[in-house]
């Protein structure tokens, strides 16, 4: 796996690409006019895709039928010398559909203790814990 960056302004903008080509903007969200996402709040992107991708996959398996699904993700950061890492991460996952509840569980369930690589690449550190809603109703 590789990725490249690239600066494309006189300041913090930069596109990040894959090696299919595809890519997303970086940028200093600090600063008035930014143009791309902080490379924080790329993380908890990345942490919602992975399991997001997870528990898609799982209940598609389990024949399910997902109308609409979307995440909300909330980090925690906490000062550490200069830095401001993730002390915790709250991901909220929102399916709606034909949908046993119990299985959006045990789907989530497995992304975070089994599947995405994201967490698992933070769980040494960051706290991250999640809560499943099935047409409304947190399961």
């Amino acid at each position: 796996m590789k990725i490249t960056l690239n600066r494309i302004n006189d300041d913090f903008l930069f596109e990040c690409s894959n090696e299919q080509g595809n890519s997303i903007l970086l940028d200093n969200t600090t600063l008035p006019g930014a143009k791309g996402v902080s490379p924080m709040q790329s993380v908890l992107m990345a942490v919602a895709g992975c399991s997001g991708i997870d528990v898609v996959s799982i209940l598609k398996k389990q024949r399910q039928n997902i109308t609409d699904f979307k995440a909300e993700v909330e980090g925690e950061r906490v000062q550490v010398d200069e830095a401001k890492p993730f002390k915790s991460i709250k991901v909220k996952f929102f399916l709606e559909g034909e949908i046993d509840p119990k299985k959006a569980k045990k789907a989530s369930e497995l992304s975070f203790e089994k599947y995405c690589s994201v967490s698992k690449t933070l769980e040494p550190n960051v706290e991250i814990s999640y809560e499943v809603s099935v047409n409304g109703v947190v399961v």
